[in-house]
Parts: structure tokens; C-alpha cells; sequence
């Protein structure tokens, strides 16, 4: 089972044009948790949210969706909210409300991967769990791990590098965009912070660059995927479904084990990056973060 450990929001869209705000369940790891079940993957979320009608509606979307909770998720506070405030263009800048704790509960034991990143690891109090969920779990399951960065939220650059930087050498899979990497290291070339970062531990590093498609790094060389065209509504989660579709990737054809991607070849992977290609696309036709069933 993949175990995914982070926020779960309610997303409030501002479309450029459209008078009435819309409210979606959000938050990455809830997203990529949710891109799993829809894809008949076995994943449950360890997250928090409030005793508040955003808060079931959270819970009613992940169980509609095939995401088991961890532990009790609802508390006393109010659920996170994310403002995204879309242009004509399809592009997207971002507001937050957010309070982020963890169940004190621990992960299940058939947990074989172990998914997080965002704003998860990067605020308190809930990052400190997360960054000791990732050494408890180091070397026992697979790591997938998404900077997914948010500079509004995370503090300077160099502060927020050392958590990442904590972060990946725990990991087997970096997934990053390359509009994680420039805000992380402007001054480096994305071949160069991908390279730095498979001498760190990971097997498998991939860098998403939106239209321009994405390319996947291991230590004998790289695997470019060109991105999959359509009329884009918007971006919202499309990150998300591509991390989805590479783990659901790699779960379906018995890829996802530290051994595995220790010894994966561009060729296997290949078909792989394809499908989590794809499913981005795929979410870049629906109003928000909805990855197809």
C-alpha cells in the first residue's frame, strides 16, 4: 500500500472573468493520494482537517475516490484553505490559510511506499513529523518525495534547500518542476540539481517543465518525455497527476521496490513517464485539481 503523508485543503478558484468563486478539495498530497484510488491503486492519507462542513467534504471526496484515512483526521480547528486565482491564460497564483498537524498515529505496516512533500514538510508543527516519518520509514519502503514548492509560505531559498535537500537524500523518487529548481537554485542549470541530487540516494529523478514535457534522470543517463497537447482549462493539480501516474506507473508493472528502481532501466520506465504525462494532460481539461477516473 502507498502511504501518503500531507495537507488536505479546500481550494477556492477565482477565475479571471467569472463572477462566482468555486471550492474543491486540494492540497498535493491529497491530490496525488487521490490520483492513486482513482486509478485502483491501494493508498491511504495521513493528514488533518477540521469538524467543519470543508472538512467533511474532504473526507466524503477521498472516500469517494478509494483514499483510506490514517488515524482520525477531523480536530477542533478550522480546515486550510487555498485561494487559487486562475488568468486568462490558465495560469495560476496562490493564497493560503493553513494550519498543519499530524495525527500522532503510526503509519500502517503493509505501507511499501511512502509519499510526501509541499508544504508538509516545510511548516511546523506538522514538518518535524513528517521529516521523522521519513527516517522511520528510510530503508523500509520506497520514498516519493515533491519539493512542491511554495516561496510564499516556505521562507527564503536557502532555508527552504536544506529541507529539501533533508528531504531527497531520504528519498528513492524526487519528483521536482523546473519552477521548483529555480526558485531553489537560480544560479544551477536543472541537469546540474538533478545530477546533485541522485549522488544524494535517490534512483529516480523527474523534472516536469509543463508544456515542455519532462525529464526523468538515473545514474546511467535520461529518459525525455514530451508533454501530451490539449486545450488547457487549467493547471490546477496537473503536478500532482503527473507524480500520481508515476507511482501508479511503476506500482502496476511491480517497479515501485528499492531494489527495483535501483536497477531500473530507461527502457521500463519509458511507458511509464508516458502514462503520468497523460494523466497531467488529462487534468489540464477539468477546472481544477480532478485527475480522470
Amino acid at each position: 500500500m502507498i502511504s501518503v503523508v500531507g495537507e488536505a485543503l479546500i481550494d477556492v478558484l477565482l477565475v479571471a472573468g467569472d463572477k462566482d468563486a468555486v471550492a474543491r478539495p486540494g492540497g498535493s498530497p491529497l491530490n496525488v493520494a487521490v490520483g492513486l484510488g482513482r486509478r485502483n491503486v491501494p493508498v491511504a492519507l495521513l493528514t488533518r482537517f477540521g469538524n467543519d462542513a470543508d472538512g467533511h467534504a474532504l473526507a466524503a471526496h477521498l472516500e469517494g475516490s478509494g483514499v483510506g484515512l490514517i488515524g482520525e483526521p477531523h480536530d477542533d480547528l478550522a480546515t486550510s484553505r487555498a485561494t487559487a486565482r486562475i488568468d486568462l491564460l490558465g495560469g495560476t497564483e496562490y493564497e493560503f490559510r493553513l494550519d498543519w498537524r499530524i495525527p500522532d498515529v503510526p503509519l500502517p505496516e503493509t505501507t511499501t511506499c511512502l509519499h510526501t512533500g509541499s508544504l508538509a514538510a516545510h511548516l511546523e508543527p506538522g514538518a518535524g513529523r513528517v521529516v521523522d516519518l521519513l527516517h522511520e520509514w528510510h530503508g523500509k519502503a520506497v520514498i516519493s518525495y515533491d519539493p512542491n514548492c511554495r516561496p510564499s509560505l516556505m521562507g527564503d531559498p536557502a532555508t527552504a534547500r536544506l529541507r529539501v535537500d533533508e528531504c531527497a537524500a531520504l528519498a528513492d523518487i524526487v519528483k521536482a518542476s523546473a519552477e521548483d529548481l529555480a526558485w531553489l537554485h537560480p544560479e544551477l542549470p536543472v541537469e546540474q540539481v538533478a545530477a546533485g541530487w541522485l549522488t544524494m540516494g535517490p534512483s529516480l529523478v523527474v523534472v516536469t517543465r509543463g508544456e515542455k514535457g519532462a525529464t526523468a534522470y538515473l545514474a546511467d543517463g535520461t529518459v525525455p518525455q514530451p508533454a501530451v497537447r490539449v486545450e488547457v482549462v487549467d493547471t490546477v493539480g496537473a503536478g500532482d497527476a503527473f507524480t500520481s501516474g508515476l507511482l501508479a506507473g511503476l506500482h502496476t508493472r511491480g517497479l515501485l521496490t528499492r531494489d527495483a528502481l535501483r536497477s531500473l532501466s530507461r527502457a521500463d520506465l519509458a511507458p511509464v513517464l508516458a502514462e503520468a504525462a497523460s494523466l497531467a494532460a488529462a487534468t489540464c481539461t477539468r477546472p481544477g485539481a480532478d485527475p480522470p477516473r
